[in-house]
């Protein structure tokens, strides 16, 4: 058909009305079918001019980048019709430009949902000279989760080879370093209630703090003594966590109501929440079906996110404990007001041993992934520096037994819940 046209354009005024009408339903037939094409994919698909206006673009773009209203004036210009911002300053500088962009990644939100998307800028090239320019954007959220979600599965697995090593090499001697302590700290008393009964005048006055002689002496020994039992119960902290998060967990899945659970941790965390100057909110779906979980180790996972909520608003804030149904899922999110993550750190905060606190492990959140894992669920984080961040936990539904109806001779068989065939 593209070499006919041509050719039909050329005797145009010699062709018969029903050779035109021929030739007009073919192209529009090709037309519609290119069309159908376009918009049947599941990528943006944007067509500028030399002069960057948008001629073209996709259904399906138009869900990843909403548009304004475009017409043929200056407002038809790409940059002028993406709503984002950020998406529309970076296609003006590389049209303007000419330059070839491929895989660019943006964090844009479209109709209420964040996405990350991935947008390539070619030349749009005719008989080798460029015509225009076309713009694919790709959705990629999806494919970065599986990608985050898989990295941290491999991570949890090469710490599993490290747990027999860690327990032995670390845990063993922490304890004998410690039973070493007890017994200096107990000869030391000893030795300083020898030392006051043949010397009961240098015994110390509670009333008075003498810092010469034997009592500074004493009193800087089980200073240097405390200090050392401090970080051995640190380091034994950091290896128990280690351990339980390369270790398979026994889990005892129990059909229960997390709106209750989630109501008994808001009545556990509430005075330490609220002494740190943060309001707790719950926001609790009233269409919650029960589901299975284990409610210790879910404990466990909510604290850590409580705790972590907590520490990242230093001057105060809110805290919202919230459940949301979700087709064949419920959602459960910790949500705070606080500094928020850095856009950098989102793809690491679940990778073991990333941690951004001083004397934090880098652990806690690997132990929340690991817990969701073992209950089938996913969770995942939005957060934008300075605007506080929320964690979603999604679990599933159990699935209740399904059959099929018995065809009839007016109806064919149709799936509904009840019990499985």
């Amino acid at each position: 058909m593209r070499q006919i046209i041509p050719r039909a354009i050329q005797r145009i005024e010699k062709l018969p009305a029903e050779q035109l009408h021929d030739l007009f339903l073919s192209m529009a037939r090709d037309i519609d079918r290119l069309e159908t094409v376009l918009d049947s994919l599941a990528e943006g698909i944007f067509v500028c001019d030399t002069e960057h206006n948008l001629i073209l673009a996709n259904k399906y773009s138009d869900r990843l980048l909403p548009m304004l209203h475009y017409g043929t004036d200056e407002a038809a210009r790409i940059w002028n019709v993406v709503r984002d911002e950020k998406v529309a300053d970076f296609l003006k500088a590389v049209l303007v430009t000419g330059d070839k962009v491929r895989d660019q990644e943006f964090d844009v939100e479209a109709n209420g949902i964040h996405r990350l998307l991935s947008i390539s800028v070619f030349p749009l090239v005719k008989n080798y000279h460029v015509c225009g320019s076309l713009i694919r954007v790709d959705d990629i959220t999806e494919k970065r989760g599986r990608e985050a979600r898989m990295h941290r599965m491999e991570s949890l697995a090469s710490l599993t080879t490290l747990a027999a090593g860690v327990a032995h090499e670390i845990k063993n001697p922490l304890g004998s370093i410690s039973i070493q302590i007890q017994l200096l700290q107990k000869a030391m008393k000893k030795n300083e209630d020898l030392y006051y009964i043949s010397h009961p005048e240098d015994r110390p006055d509670p009333n008075f703090v003498n810092e010469k002689g034997p009592v500074l002496y004493f009193t800087a020994f089980h200073k240097y003594l405390a200090v050392i039992n401090e970080e051995i119960e640190r380091l034994n902290h950091i290896v128990v966590d280690f351990l339980f998060a390369v270790r398979p967990m026994d889990i005892n899945l129990r059909e229960a109501d997390i709106n209750g659970f989630l109501g008994g941790m808001a009545d556990f965390v509430r005075y330490e929440v609220e002494n740190a100057r943060v309001a707790l909110e719950l926001s609790l779906d009233e269409d919650m079906p029960l589901i299975d979980f284990d409610e210790r180790l879910m404990k466990q996972a909510m604290l850590n996110l409580i705790q972590n909520a907590v520490a990242a608003m230093k001057d105060g804030g809110t805290l919202v404990l919230r459940t949301e149904r979700r087709d064949n899922e419920v959602a459960i999110s910790v949500c705070d007001t606080g500094e928020g993550i850095p856009q950098e750190n989102l793809s690491k905060i679940f990778e073991p041993y990333f941690t951004t606190k001083e004397q934090g492990s880098g652990l806690g959140l690997t132990l929340v992934f690991k817990i969701v894992r073992e209950h089938q669920g996913e969770i995942a984080v939005k957060s934008k520096e300075g605007e506080g961040a929320c964690f979603t936990i999604t679990l599933p539904i159990p699935q209740k037994n399904r059959k099929l109806l018995p065809a009839g001779k007016d109806y064919a068989p149709v799936l509904v819940e009840g019990d499985i065939v």
